[in-house]
């Protein structure tokens, strides 16, 4: 009985602690953005090499006024790509096998925890 009861809680914990570490830490995101700085920004109507981030989840893809996105991307936004958690978690490690001709020249986040992290200070300021 207290072996089923151990692993109860074990389960418990396991299946509490996924989710938790998904939804990210929007203050160590904000950290991990600074890479992303030299080519966006995370203010409304603010382009740089690359669009603005702000509002970026749940944004279409290749959707922002007034930038020229590379034909790759804006083929993404046709598609009805939307930059939510799922689409973002696949984008961000590698944008150029996610997106093949994209302009983005990054190379992407390597670690996991750098792109939920970014993700959730992009939602957490939208």
């Amino acid at each position: 009985m207290i072996e089923k009861a151990i692993f109860a809680a074990l389960a418990s914990a396991v299946l509490f602690a996924a989710p938790a570490h998904a939804a990210g830490d929007a203050a160590a995101g904000e950290k991990v953005f600074a890479q992303c700085k030299a080519c966006h920004e995370n203010e409304k109507g603010v382009n740089k090499i690359g669009p603005t981030l702000k509002g970026v989840v749940g944004r279409k893809a290749a959707s922002v006024e007034g930038f020229k996105y590379s034909a790759a991307m804006t083929k993404k936004g046709e598609e009805g790509v939307v930059w939510d958690e799922a689409t973002l978690t696949a984008y961000l490690p590698n944008p150029k096998a996610y997106v093949p001709g994209t302009k983005m020249a990054f190379a992407g986040l390597k670690k996991p925890e750098d792109v939920a992290n970014v993700i959730a200070y992009l939602a957490a300021h939208p």
